[in-house]
């Protein structure tokens, strides 16, 4: 089954969990929008319809934004997956103490984890349409430090 995107739904690493509902969801297999179904549908990928076939715009550009943070210990970034909102919406206190998350659990976002260069920690990226962020953290999220959230577009 193809998704809107594109994408094989048989070649998802969520599909146990969305049941492979994309289509039949209009790109909301979770309640919430997809990152990479919202590309396809208001044509900002020059590839609409093949995103995961041929380079996506969306993509290339995330990438490059990220790259251009130029964050110290943090390898250049080469790829981003689509990620469920419950995976990467990690919680982070703020200096007055407020605890916050910055995503949907139900929502698809673009993605990635990088190792920190000389440390047992990583490098959490998410992106929407609107804003990315660029976390530290620990095993399994633990001790997460915000480091860049900045709207990007």
């Amino acid at each position: 089954m193809k998704s809107l995107c594109g994408l094989d739904c048989s070649q998802c690493s969520w599909r146990e969990q969305c049941g492979g509902k994309c289509a039949e969801t209009n790109g909301h297999p979770y309640g919430d929008t997809c990152m990479t179904a919202l590309c396809c549908e208001k044509k900002s990928c020059e590839n609409c319809g093949k995103a995961f076939e041929a380079p996506c715009q969306l993509k290339e550009r995330l990438i490059a934004e990220f790259n251009a943070l130029n964050i110290e210990d943090m390898a250049e970034v080469t790829g981003l997956e689509a990620l469920l909102g419950s995976y990467v919406n990690l919680q982070y206190t703020l200096p007055g103490g407020q605890r916050i998350r910055f995503w949907d659990d139900n929502r698809i976002y673009l993605g990635s984890q990088l190792h920190k260069e000389n440390s047992e920690r990583c490098y959490g990226l998410t992106a929407d349409e609107h804003y990315l962020l660029v976390c530290e953290y620990g095993d399994q999220g633990c001790d997460a430090e915000i480091i860049v959230y900045k709207k990007w577009r």
